[in-house]
């Protein structure tokens, strides 16, 4: 049957090629199709659907994400700072979320997460800038998704992380950098910095750190290290405050800071586990090691504190919580409950100790210790994420083995860190000699609140 079959396609092919004025063989592809078993056509990809779990979950995350900034970290910061410069962090803040929010609309989505261009293994300049296919939200409808979720939310959600990331280095320089250079540096830096970070580690298949296996869950490298780094350079730049190590700086109200700090942890379980994009079981359990690394890491800077200071304070534990916080983000998509432990006490003594003891040591007014608990947190968190994302140490990421894997994270932080400060640094001397970085000294002994904005953060007859 089979020969016959044969012989009658043949003979029909030699029929069709007769009158069409040309020859074939018993070799074409329709022959040999019957010489070769037949395979099973491989089903279509599935098509995209909305789940609404997932929506609302992530609808919620991008709530939290926000809190995090307005009013999270302007409490945060604004505690910490004397009462005359009060108004004047709360007000970089929120200008910063206005700002982030035009610029993220108008090109930073499309440049942060546009795929055009990219391929897996190929490095081109999509490899490290997005393009601008979506710039204003182009393509952003009702309809259109990513995952299971609707791009508007996603395109949203990350806006958040956009939004926080700037604000953090605030606060490295507060007290005393002008607000029309604050704006123009964080518009710039935005631009040049975070985009080019965010893209290279979240974009997917082309992204340079994305295709090297750098893992970051949720902003390591792209908020953390780079807001810390950031920072640091902003603080050197800028120089000290006036009187700095000589006139005492006490945080005017550590009641704000506390309450800043209790919104940042419980914003942050949309940071972190709303980095799944779905509610499954890899959000629960980035809710579950972010707690735990929390609480480690809070307990370990106030024993730490504790031990050196001899009494433990409320700063120390607030600053702890926040160290935890950070150490976790890039490792809690990847990493099980006793991996968060470790990281969380590690972090924990290691952040103390660079805002205490190395900060001294250095010399640098890093006004609200931006680099000792953001770098310094992110570049442990970074590293040991390789170590406990092995499935032997509770993880959950297959595949990889810890030397290995820390290696390809220690380059991440190498390029972020190396990249950061190279950029801000050009930044920050750019805008100094256009319009000068820092207020004058009597604006700075008057306070920020009153020379820049003619208002006090408290009127009290």
């Amino acid at each position: 049957m089979r020969s016959f079959l044969k012989v009658l396609l043949i003979s029909l092919s030699l029929f069709a090629s007769l009158m069409a004025g040309t020859t074939v063989s018993a070799d074409t592809p329709a022959a040999a199709a019957l010489e070769a078993p037949t395979a099973a056509t491989p089903p279509p990809a599935p098509t995209p659907t909305a789940n609404s779990g997932d929506t609302a979950w992530m609808l919620t995350s991008t709530a939290l994400v926000l809190m995090m900034t307005i009013p999270g970290l302007a409490l945060f910061y604004g505690g910490m700072v004397r009462v005359k410069n009060v108004l004047s962090v709360m007000m970089q803040t929120i200008a910063i979320t206005g700002l982030i929010t035009v610029l993220w609309t108008i090109y930073g989505y499309s440049m942060a997460f546009s795929t055009t261009g990219m391929e897996k293994g190929v490095i081109n300049l999509h490899s490290f800038i997005g393009a601008l296919d979506k710039a204003f939200l182009q393509g952003v409808g009702i309809n259109s998704l990513t995952m299971t979720i609707p791009e508007s939310v996603f395109a949203t959600f990350q806006m958040t992380f956009a939004i926080i990331t700037p604000a953090l280095i605030v606060g490295a320089f507060a007290e005393r950098m002008k607000f029309s250079a604050m704006l123009w540096f964080m518009g710039v830096w935005f631009t040049v910095v975070y985009l080019p970070i965010a893209h290279m580690v979240w974009s997917g298949d082309g992204g340079l750190l994305w295709d090297l296996g750098v893992l970051d869950f949720a902003g390591g490298t792209v908020v953390h290290i780079n807001a810390g780094i950031a920072g640091l350079v902003a603080a050197l730049v800028m120089g000290k405050r006036a009187g700095y190590g000589k006139t005492p700086m006490a945080p005017h109200s550590l009641a704000l800071t506390l309450v800043g700090a209790a919104l940042l942890w419980v914003g942050w379980f949309g940071f972190n586990a709303g980095s799944a994009a779905a509610a499954n079981g890899t959000a629960g359990m980035a809710m579950l090691v972010t707690q735990i690394a929390t609480g480690a890491a809070a307990l370990a800077w106030m024993f730490s504190e504790w031990m050196g200071h001899g009494k433990p304070s409320v700063l120390g534990i607030a600053s702890g919580a926040v160290a935890g916080l950070v150490a976790i983000t890039p490792a809690s998509g990847f990493v099980g409950p006793m991996g968060a432990l470790a990281i969380g006490i590690i972090a924990g003594i290691g952040c103390f100790f660079a805002s205490t003891k190395l900060k001294r040591a250095i010399g640098y007014d890093d006004s609200l210790d931006v680099f000792g608990v953001h770098a310094v947190g992110g570049i442990i968190g970074a590293l040991l994420t390789g170590v406990f994302a092995v499935t032997a140490l509770g993880g959950f990421k297959e595949g990889i083995t810890i030397g290995e894997q820390v290696f390809k994270q220690f380059i991440g932080v190498g390029i972020t860190v190396v990249y950061t400060a190279i950029a801000s640094y050009i930044i920050l001397k750019v805008i100094d000699t256009l319009i000068g970085l820092r207020v004058s000294e009597e604006q700075e002994q008057q306070g920020l609140d009153i020379a820049l904005h003619d208002e006090r953060g408290y009127n009290i007859n």
